[in-house]
């Protein structure tokens, strides 16, 4: 049986695969999966090779003129070989409209009890050569073809419901934005901030499982717009002289929807930051939608380099600005003499290719003091600056005069859109 069930096309459903190798089996012509939709059968899956023309997926037919209730509620068998047999089989229009001499057909039942639809097989002559050995094989069939239906559906459900989420967070911003400085040490200041989302809803969880599960219901680029223009809106709590990095997937920037983001940050400094986990298909085409931006004086970095072997890929074939070293290579950097010789190779290359390097994830005061030995000068990391809320960041960093003058500026812009409303 499963030798049946593994006989497909690649992608082919598996209701698809079960209904052929019943249809064989049975030696009939017509196999389909139908789905009870209100008073109507609905033909989610059909098997009928050169019978395209008598039935097809999304074809319905009216309940009152099939057999499913009949057979549901015990009135007609599961197991017709002949159909004339049966008065009330018999009577119905559609025995001798379609025609169908012989019929076999399994309710599909859900986990709950719910009959989703039928498991059915037939043709237009009687075979009674067909049994209760073959009834028992068509059940286990349609047992398995159920069990996919019923995590197909939860699984549909499941996205649903992370879609309207992803859509609420969006649609009322359920999110903050939190600012980690990147500090030059021979400036002793920040010159960058790197804008990270903080997520409000229950329970709490990490801005990469948020974004994950964003990408896996297809409102990615969604949520990634909202977080980078609201990064914006809030981008004049920092210092004048300070560029703003924002994380922006390759999807996101391949989409061609940050086209505006150099006129909503005000003549700010904007990095755009690529992770290592971000794969890209076809780096010329990247490299082509990146283009424009990068005509405006937006910056590229590579962030977690050194994590894994993308990063080096990324690197090469988009020649950043800026180039983030991981954790992975920071961490204990003063007692491992492997960590020192990959950082020392990465500044090496970034000085030929006029790139900067960043060490990030800097937590203790010897990785500092190693990586100041290594000539390394722009550092982020918690042992400088934890990701605080834009209030905390002006409060310690802000240019006031500045910053007022931004925010009674937006205040005068809403205020123009409202009176032209």
């Amino acid at each position: 049986m499963l030798a049946f069930v593994g006989d497909g096309a690649p992608g082919e459903s598996m209701a698809k695969r079960a209904l052929r190798a019943m249809r064989r089996h049975l030696g009939l012509q017509v196999a389909y999966v139908s789905e009870f939709v209100g008073d109507v059968a609905v033909y989610r899956e059909v098997d009928a090779p050169g019978l395209e023309h008598l039935i097809k997926p999304g074809d319905e037919r009216p309940l009152d003129d099939v057999y499913c209730r009949h057979i549901l509620a015990g009135r007609l068998p599961q197991l017709m070989p002949d159909t004339a047999r049966y008065p009330l089989a018999a009577a119905m229009p559609i025995t001798a409209a379609i025609p169908i001499g012989a019929h076999v057909s399994v309710p599909l039942v859900m986990p709950d009890g719910e009959a989703y639809g039928m498991f059915c097989c037939l043709g237009p002559a009687a075979d009674d050569s067909l049994n209760p050995r073959d009834l028992a094989m068509m059940k286990s069939f349609a047992e398995l073809t159920a069990f996919e239906i019923a995590r197909e559906r939860q699984s549909s459900r499941k996205l649903e419901a992370t879609h309207a989420r992803i859509r609420a967070v969006i649609a009322d911003e359920q999110f903050a934005m939190a600012f980690q400085p990147i500090w030059s040490l021979a400036a002793d200041r920040p010159i960058g901030f790197e804008a990270l989302s903080r997520f409000a809803p229950e329970p709490v969880r990490s801005p990469d499982v948020w974004f994950a599960e964003a990408e896996a219901a297809g409102l990615g680029n969604d949520l990634e717009l909202a977080a980078i223009h609201r990064a914006l809106d809030e981008s004049h709590v920092l210092p004048a002289h300070a560029y703003i990095a924002l994380n922006a997937s390759p999807a996101t920037v391949a989409a061609g929807n940050l086209g505006d983001i150099v006129a909503r940050a005000r003549g700010r400094q904007i990095v755009l930051e690529i992770t290592e986990h971000a794969h890209i298909d076809d780096y010329a085409s990247f490299a082509e939608a990146l283009a424009p931006l990068r005509a405006q004086g937006v910056r590229l970095a590579i962030d977690d380099a050194g994590a894994g072997y993308s990063s080096l890929r990324h690197i090469l074939q988009l020649t950043p600005d800026l180039i983030k070293l991981d954790r992975a290579l920071v961490a204990g950097i003063g007692l491992d003499r492997s960590r020192r010789a990959m950082v020392a190779a990465l500044l090496a290359f970034a000085r030929e290719t006029a790139a900067d390097i960043i060490a990030e994830g800097v937590e203790t005061a010897s990785e500092l003091a190693m990586l100041r030995s290594l000539g390394i000068d722009l550092v982020q990391g918690y042992h400088l600056g934890r990701p605080v809320s834009g209030a905390e960041t002006f409060l310690k960093f802000g240019d006031r005069d500045r910053a007022g003058g931004s925010r009674a500026s937006d205040r005068a812009a809403r205020s123009k859109q409202r009176d032209a409303a």
